[in-house]
């Protein structure tokens, strides 16, 4: 299951699954028929995603769509509700996101957020206009009338807002039920239609009440069961693995990361040892990483899993080598070759298992917004690799995997293990890859991972890590002058890694993690932290 940490990470700057072999896609696992969802209408907003996870962490299952779709389309999910998202434009605009009419009259409960609630106003024969009195950040709402969304929440309660126009004029049948300084109609609800609008953004966490808000609509409104839960989701995957796979064997390229050991765990679950997982080692991973694997999976789980030391063939390989996109091409070709030669001997092999995840299908234009990049599991791999996939973390988000991964059984350092590139530390070493530069990052990685959890910060971050450039400095030590290593220390913030800000990593954690370097990892002298955010950044420095 080449995951992003294990396939195509390792490939990005090249098609190295050119080298192969065929590869049958198998059709969308589609939830079973006790997690009919709740559909995001997606308007162009920031916040798409986020509204998704929100409705699922309620315990309901929900799916992105495009605001392209069609009242046909909706019908065929058979959905509890629907959500119209947010956007960036002015729905009286010749340009403005609108949506199939048809879906105001399907029946099914309809909440607008933001741009959304302007667009139910505006398309049901409200007004909305620009007031003048634009709203952006913390705003007071107050609620005005009985509500089924605000029911339970105090009458005056802080909500985040981000627009510049205003609904001044409800669409008939609707009540106004919230207002702020700035919004006449901060919040409208028709009960009898089914219909409700909020100007207010109860996705982010800055809303004092946005859950009560998302689960006043999904339960009351929706009536939709809380059904979608770890346990919901394992048993519906092995199901439906089992179904797939039959009495077959399926292949997984394990590299330790979540997604990929999520997958792994839970195919094994289905199927048992007709699973043979294949874990490459190419000699770049962190410190204690490798023997972890082969520990967790090899021993603890008791898989079939084959370990390949390929360590002093990747750094042969890449000797010499200091253009950043050529060391991608240069692992992702050596990978594949590695990967294709251990999985020879592998009998009857014809399943490939990947930890494709949902953010993936929806970046990559999976039907639900335009494209943003094209991930290695979704639309990177060539028609003639020689197996058919298995995907069972295809519907989910990463909080989803990580949560299933603990229901699995698998140790915390594993589940809640940072994002890794797929070329390791190879990416951030810039300049050549040797064996003593790749022995003094991973020293003094290992250092900044320690005291990122010693501070307890660690799962607040979304990535942490040393990076060791091609240059060194004049310092002092021991009373006398050395020329050695610069370090930089990186840690960023982050929902989806698509953007992105650095840590505020407390002053005396950056001292301790300086302090042990110098004198713990011979060769440095000097320690930075990188303060740039995404973008212009970006997280890995090549």
């Amino acid at each position: 299951m080449l995951s992003g940490s294990a396939w195509g990470d390792r490939f990005a700057g090249g098609d190295p699954l050119a080298a192969g072999v065929s590869v049958t896609r198998t059709e969308r696992q589609v939830p079973s028929e006790r997690h009919r969802p709740v559909l995001v209408v997606d308007l162009g907003a920031q916040y798409a995603q986020l509204i998704a996870r929100r409705v699922r962490q309620a315990g309901v299952f929900s799916r992105i769509v495009p605001h392209t779709v069609g009242a046909d389309e909706v019908m065929a999910h058979r959905p509890l509700g629907m959500i119209l998202s947010g956007g960036p434009l002015s729905v009286y605009t010749e340009n403005a996101y609108l949506v199939d009419r048809q879906l105001f009259g399907l029946g099914v409960p309809i909440l607008g957020i933001c741009y959304g609630h302007q667009l139910l106003a505006s398309m049901l024969g409200g007004t909305v206009k620009r007031t003048g009195d634009a709203e952006y950040g913390r705003t007071e709402l107050t609620v005005t009338g009985a509500s089924r969304l605000l029911e339970g929440t105090p009458q005056h309660q802080n909500v985040w807002m981000s627009h510049a126009d205003a609904v001044t004029e409800t669409p008939p049948g609707f009540e106004r039920v919230a207002t702020t300084g700035g919004s006449p109609v901060a919040a409208m609800e028709d009960r009898e239609r089914g219909m409700y609008g909020v100007q207010f953004h109860p996705e982010v966490i800055h809303t004092d009440h946005g859950s009560a808000v998302i689960e006043g609509f999904l339960r009351s409104a929706c009536q939709a069961p809380p059904s979608w839960t770890r346990g919901s989701i394992i048993a519906d995957q092995i199901e439906a693995v089992r179904a797939r796979v039959g009495d077959a064997r399926a292949i997984c390229g394990l590299s330790g990361g979540v997604d990929s050991s999520v997958a792994a765990a839970l195919v094994h679950r289905a199927i048992g040892d007709r699973l043979t997982c294949v874990f490459v080692d190419h000699g770049l991973l962190r410190e204690g990483e490798a023997s972890q694997v082969t520990e967790t999976f090899g021993r603890y789980f008791q898989m079939d899993l084959v370990h390949v030391d390929a360590s002093g063939r990747f750094l042969g390989a890449l000797s010499g080598v200091t253009d950043p996109e050529a060391k991608r091409t240069i692992i992702g070709e050596m990978f594949i070759r590695t990967f294709e030669e251990a999985t020879g001997d592998i009998p009857d092999a014809r399943f490939l298992v990947q930890g494709t995840l949902y953010p993936d299908v929806i970046e990559s234009g999976g039907g639900a917004a335009a494209t943003i990049k094209t991930h290695h599991n979704v639309g990177g791999l060539p028609p003639d690799l020689g197996f058919e996939l298995v995907e069972p973390l295809r519907d989910l988000f990463k909080d989803e995997v990580r949560a299933i991964g603990k229901e699995l059984g698998l140790p915390d350092e594993i589940v809640w293990r940072q994002p890794f590139p797929g070329p390791g530390l190879a990416v951030r070493i810039t300049g050549e890859v040797t064996r003593e530069r790749l022995d003094v990052l991973r020293a003094a990685d290992a250092i900044v991972t320690e005291e990122i959890h010693r501070a307890d910060l660690y799962r607040e971050i979304w990535q942490s890590f040393a990076v060791l450039p091609a240059v060194k400095t004049v310092g002092v030590q021991g009373d006398g002058r050395t020329y050695a290593h610069a370090l930089i220390v990186r840690a960023v913030t982050s929902e989806d890694a698509m953007t992105a800000d650095f840590a505020r990593i407390p002053y005396p954690v950056l001292e301790r993690i300086a302090s042990r370097v110098m004198n713990e990892v011979p060769g440095v002298n000097r320690v930075a932290y990188d303060i740039s955010s995404k973008p212009p950044a970006t997280i890995e420095w090549e």
